[in-house]
């Protein structure tokens, strides 16, 4: 199995940046839309770099559902100061299928 670099996309999108390939399933935060999602901040498709965007690429996703993630604890100490507090966060996100990858 060989690593090709023409199937893949790299995008941005809640600050954050993911490499994709058609079929994907990625999580990312959360986004206020149902149905299909188009991506135009393609950062990369394949060997051609945008600068700082490739023109005309477009990622298109699926929405599969929106959920929660997993509960990280937050915890906060002093020492010697009988100081201790714990906090619990879950982040919304939303679960996106990659259906297509779009060069222009």
């Amino acid at each position: 199995m060989g690593f090709n670099m023409s199937d893949y996309a790299i995008f941005s999108t809640g600050g954050k940046q993911y490499r994709v390939k058609a079929g994907d399933v990625i999580k990312v935060e959360k986004l206020n839309s149902d149905g299909k999602i188009e991506f135009d901040h393609v950062l990369m498709v394949g060997d051609t770099v945008g600068n700082p965007i490739v023109a005309g690429a477009k990622v298109i996703a699926e929405v599969l559902e929106h959920k929660r993630a997993d509960k990280i604890l937050v915890f906060k100490k002093k020492r010697r100061q009988n100081y201790r507090r714990t906090a619990g966060h879950r982040q919304h996100i939303t679960v996106l299928k990659i259906t297509d990858i779009k060069k222009s």
